[in-house]
């Protein structure tokens, strides 16, 4: 069974990706929307890659099946931007010294450099109370399907085998 980081109550989740993983109520995260495409399912761990990078991993807490891959916007999209609406700012309890994770659902499909992710409907998180939401984005210059790597894999990433 993999741990992740303790202190407190545990309890065990099932993941298809991970196995069985022993967390603790500070890794739960609610999204008391759902999620589109998921309203059910409205409690997840948010799984880091590693310190540095900007990929994540979003695991259901009910089901094994649902992992979302996470993608930090910024270390890719560096003109990224949106007005976050003030009502959802209050709902998450967001501030100017409460300041929002911001990450896009990827999708890897079968080949890395083929990899996209969803500019239009980022999710937008409080990291101290552990709630976030998907929001849904009024731009037309953003996408469902923007490809993180437009040129091709960058080349460390080719030489690391990654």
């Amino acid at each position: 069974m993999d741990k992740l980081p303790q202190g407190g109550n545990t309890m065990n989740i099932k993941s298809t990706r991970f196995g069985e993983l022993e967390v603790t109520e500070e890794l739960l995260f609610k999204f008391p929307h759902g999620i589109p495409g998921f309203p059910e399912e409205k409690t997840f761990i948010f799984i880091p890659l590693d310190e540095k990078s900007p990929f994540a991993y979003l695991q259901s807490a009910t089901e094994a099946n649902l992992t979302f891959l996470l993608v930090d916007p910024f270390a890719f999209f560096r003109g990224y931007e949106f007005n976050l609406d003030d009502e959802i700012a209050k709902e998450l309890g967001l501030s100017e010294q409460n300041l929002p994770q911001v990450f896009l659902i990827a999708n890897s499909k079968d080949n890395l450099a083929d990899m996209t992710v969803n500019l239009l409907a980022p999710l937008v998180i409080n990291g101290l109370n552990r709630t976030g939401r998907q929001v849904i984005l009024d731009n037309p210059d953003y996408s469902i399907c923007h490809k993180l790597f437009p040129d091709g894999l960058p080349k460390e990433a080719v030489k690391g085998g990654t």
